[in-house]
């Protein structure tokens, strides 16, 4: 017969390792007194991406690395809603720490085609202030972050839809 004080332990165990599997991201808004970076990048297509140029749209600028692991099941659900999107909300990538040879070989083998940027000596990484992979900043239509999300998300379900719809309310 297990005694209580056991059965406690192996509940308290129990749930101690099966929370971190629902809990894959933790969502923040973006610090009222923290100046949004401006945005003067150029994805691998050659692209040029500027704050000017990206007002007036709902961006998603995903942080991410080929050997992050939770970046790697992000990845598919941003593609999905960059398929999806039209271009509002826009998608952009941002790899850091790579060359631009390994990002493009995977981005080839994984068929995702959304715009990527590479952050190889991590200044956009430390002007976002993120050091956690993957982290997204979800940025208004007027220009201003809103919300840090750190980890990974499933960007074609309902959850992560409805943060996006709040951001462009003209849309609904």
């Amino acid at each position: 017969m297990i005694t209580r004080l056991a059965f406690c332990w192996v509940l308290v165990l129990t749930l101690a390792w099966a929370l971190p599997a629902h809990a894959q991201f933790d969502k923040t808004p973006w610090p009222a007194r923290q100046a949004v970076p401006l945005l003067d990048v150029q994805d691998l297509q050659g692209q040029r991406w500027t704050t000017d140029q990206l007002k007036g749209r709902v961006v998603v600028l995903n942080f991410w690395a080929t050997w992050c692991a939770p970046c790697k099941e992000e990845l598919p659900s941003l593609q999905t809603l960059h398929e999806l999107s039209g271009g509002n909300p826009l998608v952009l990538g941002i790899n850091v720490r790579e060359p631009a040879s390994r990002v493009s070989r995977y981005l080839q083998s994984t068929g995702l085609n959304f715009p990527v940027v590479l952050d190889s000596q991590g200044a956009l990484s430390k002007q976002w202030g993120v050091s956690v992979y993957p982290t997204t900043i979800l940025i208004a239509p007027n220009g201003k972050a809103q919300w840090r999300i750190q980890g990974d998300v499933d960007w074609s379900g309902p959850e992560a839809a409805r943060w996006l719809n709040a951001l462009n309310p003209t849309q609904r």
